[in-house]
């Protein structure tokens, strides 16, 4: 169940402090099949864009990573008209060039996580399988490298790996990622990434670099204090990617007239029930 609203085709995922985006705020309060999602919806102007914005970890920062509604929060926002999803989030770096301060847009993510639920499609009796090859909006990643935010270190692709949390990382797993070839590790990627695509949402990772991860040579045990003191003193200049990259996203298309490879996932497939 949806309260009354103007429906946002651009959705936001990330932390609190990314409220300061909207001007004329709606809050929107969503029910899904899946239970409610991590919080209210607001919904507002952005450079003439309706957007949602869903802070991932509710507010004041309530669920850790491993408890959170990823299918409650993909389907609220779809309820709310979002076909198109930026998720900026905090990771932490496998490659030591790419240290506190730098934006990677990955391009794969591998999936490590255990005991999160990872489909919509989950009922017995239910079969839909949705292609994650390309888990990232091709549109999406193309807006956000094309922005002309400056004084940003962007990184075009990689791959993010996914662990479960709440802990980080020993330094063995550390090593195992790098010598693997992956870029930066985080917590809350998937199965966000893969509900979006069952959901034929376009969705596109904004990874802020907090801090290095343990297995490099020069890397310390990384602590949640310092990843919030990084990710504070940083959030200025990824507040400023995201605004420009909003107003570089592509217009807003019906179902029908989409043409992209993420909207187009489910085309053939015969779905259990109905989409919001």
């Amino acid at each position: 169940m949806t309260t009354a609203a103007a429906p946002a085709d651009l959705g936001v995922i990330g932390g609190s402090g990314f409220y300061s985006f909207l001007q004329d705020v709606e809050h929107v309060k969503v029910t899904t099949p899946f239970g409610d999602p991590t919080d209210d919806i607001a919904i507002g102007d952005v450079g003439g864009r309706r957007v949602a914005f869903l802070a991932r970890h509710g507010q004041g920062h309530r669920f850790p990573p491993q408890h959170l509604n990823y299918r409650a929060n993909l389907w609220a926002l779809r309820s709310v008209g979002v076909r198109q999803v930026l998720a900026p989030a905090a990771v932490g770096s496998l490659i030591r060039n790419q240290g506190p301060g730098t934006v990677v847009v990955p391009d794969q993510v591998v999936d490590r996580t255990y005991g999160r639920a990872q489909t919509i499609y989950d009922e017995p009796g239910t079969v839909v399988h949705v292609s994650l090859a390309d888990p990232y909006c091709p549109q999406g990643r193309s807006a956000v490298l094309s922005s002309d935010a400056a004084g940003l270190n962007l990184v075009d692709g990689g791959t993010m790996v996914v662990i479960n949390g709440p802990r980080f990382s020993t330094r063995a797993e550390s090593l195992w990622h790098q010598a693997a070839g992956w870029s930066v590790v985080g917590m809350t990627g998937m199965p966000e990434a893969a509900i979006a695509r069952e959901l034929a949402m376009c969705f596109t990772s904004v990874c802020l670099v907090t801090d290095l991860d343990a297995g490099l040579d020069s890397g310390e045990a990384v602590s949640h204090q310092a990843v919030l003191a990084a990710f504070e003193s940083n959030i200025g200049g990824l507040k400023t990617l995201l605004l420009d990259t909003i107003g570089r996203m592509p217009a807003a298309v019906s179902d029908a007239d989409a043409t992209c490879g993420c909207r187009r996932a489910l085309d053939g497939l015969a779905l259990p029930f109905e989409l919001p």
